[in-house]
């Protein structure tokens, strides 16, 4: 194969634009390991990637897509041979090494895993970092001592690929969830379906506010950052914890030191993007275990390479709910 399909982001005195189009395979990057991408997913920094609304890509041209499963075709790293099944999340990907959402990727044998147990490659691509993500936030919740008896736990941008699983695992967990979202009325029926229990809408939480306020969750998993985890952090009973995974709503944190030190709250902060392997595998043995895949199955849906673009700019202005599986032979294999 001497050219290949995939989407190409290029910065320069023309402007930023993103495009899909045929790119020659002798482009690739440097790697000891050639995947033939078959599963990739659109999270929400991919789309900052290819709009341009985030600081995400760090070289150009660079092609989006933190996440892929696929078939080793080649290989010099000694874990890995043509023909196996493997994942990849993070370390760079369609951020400074390219990406994803293209027929296929070269790349770092330490970065890929074995395709986890229990998921097929489309499933595990419906998790993607988004909800590996998630998995490392209940972890961290864990880790420091949150269980179900010890009350509500908040969640917030709840629609979203990383709220929406979170609410997912935490309810099967058996944990009483609060779910945020900026769209109450529309997406009830759906959360509640993931297993919420109560819905707030976003803007209680978005504007300034005070720098200690009435306890309200025993935990959080937030993901928009700015006034949005800073009032998250204000209204944490006392010795809670919120795992901060994100920054949807700004990278800036106008917080008090208040809640954490006269109600001795826990900020833990989650990355998923160089997580050891270690902790990658355990999180990924959880989900296998702690995730519903009729609940996965229902927060998906599936996508082709040529719908990637619009997608983004929708899923910027709020406008898809859950997961979304990009198959990225899928147009190939039908015949468009």
């Amino acid at each position: 194969m001497d050219m290949m399909r995939a989407i190409m982001i290029e910065k320069d005195e023309a402007g930023y634009r993103a495009a899909l189009g045929d790119v020659e395979v002798d482009r690739l990057p440097r790697g000891d390991v050639l995947v033939q991408v078959g599963y990739s997913t659109l999270n929400y920094k991919d789309s900052l990637a290819i709009t341009g609304k985030g600081p995400v890509v760090r070289k150009f041209p660079m092609i989006p897509g933190i996440d892929l499963t696929g078939q080793v075709m080649q290989s010099s790293h000694p874990d890995f041979r043509p023909g196996d099944q493997v994942l990849l999340n993070g370390f760079g990907l369609g951020e400074s090494h390219w990406g994803a959402f293209a027929d296929l990727a070269r790349v770092n044998g330490d970065w890929l895993i074995p395709q986890p147990y229990g998921f097929s490659p489309r499933q595990s691509m419906a998790v993607g970092t988004a909800g590996y993500t998630a998995m490392l936030c209940v972890m961290a919740l864990e880790e420091n001592g949150v269980t179900p008896a010890s009350g509500e736990v908040l969640v917030t941008g709840a629609a979203g690929g990383v709220g929406s699983v979170a609410v997912a695992l935490l309810a099967n967990l058996g944990y009483e969830i609060t779910a945020s979202t900026g769209r109450v009325a529309e997406l009830t029926e759906y959360l509640k379906a993931l297993g919420a229990h109560n819905l707030i809408d976003r803007r209680e939480l978005s504007q300034p506010g005070k720098p200690l306020q009435k306890e309200r969750w025993a935990a959080a998993i937030d993901v928009a950052g700015s006034h949005t985890l800073a009032n998250v952090c204000a209204s944490v009973r006392y010795g809670g914890t919120v795992a901060a995974c994100g920054l949807a709503q700004g990278a800036d944190l106008p917080l008090s030191v208040m809640p954490f030190i006269l109600r001795g709250i826990t900020l833990k902060g989650v990355d998923s993007v160089y997580c050891p392997r270690p902790r990658r595998l355990a999180a990924w043995s959880r989900l296998s275990h702690d995730l519903e895949m009729n609940k996965l199955e229902a927060m998906t849906n599936e996508i082709q390479l040529r719908d990637v673009i619009d997608a983004a700019k929708q899923q910027i202005n709020g406008q898809i709910r859950g997961r979304m599986v990009i198959n990225i032979n899928g147009d190939v294999q039908s015949g468009e």
